[in-house]
């Protein structure tokens, strides 16, 4: 019996050796599934704050609106925008890929092309409802 061949260890992975691997599109959708739900459970404190300040009061409300136009405290207003975008691009990527999740565990779209063109849908919805309610909520239409 001979004994098995050992290859040799390959060394320590190096940068420009993991920026020339070239991820599919549905590989990329995937990892920004998880950064949007990262996203999301991130902003929740600021989303429990929203919900709160919008819905106590009158005053609260006005307050509320005033995060928008003002800012809160030393925060400018912009920023405050950039994040509920932030938010709001989290919350629809991580719909689609839910969704394009689902459907491919209920019609069992394993193939190449299958997971390429619902990686397309996904990236593509998401980013021009972002795109949308965006332009919205900086008061361009």
């Amino acid at each position: 019996m001979t004994p098995p061949v050992s290859k040799p260890r390959p060394g320590p992975m190096r940068l420009p050796d993991a920026l020339q691997y070239r991820l599919p599109l549905a590989a990329k959708v995937s990892i920004l599934h998880r950064a949007s739900g990262l996203l999301m459970v991130m902003l929740l404190p600021f989303v429990i704050w929203l919900l709160d300040t919008s819905l106590s009061s009158e005053v609260s409300f006005e307050r509320f609106s005033a995060a928008f136009t003002a800012g809160i405290g030393f925060v400018p207003a912009v920023l405050v925008k950039l994040v509920v975008l932030a938010l709001i691009w989290s919350l629809l990527h991580h719909l689609f890929a839910g969704v394009r999740h689902v459907w491919m565990d209920v019609t069992h779209s394993v193939s190449k092309a299958q997971g390429h063109a619902s990686a397309v849908v996904t990236m593509a919805g998401s980013l021009l409802l972002t795109a949308l309610l965006g332009a919205r909520l900086f008061g361009l239409y």
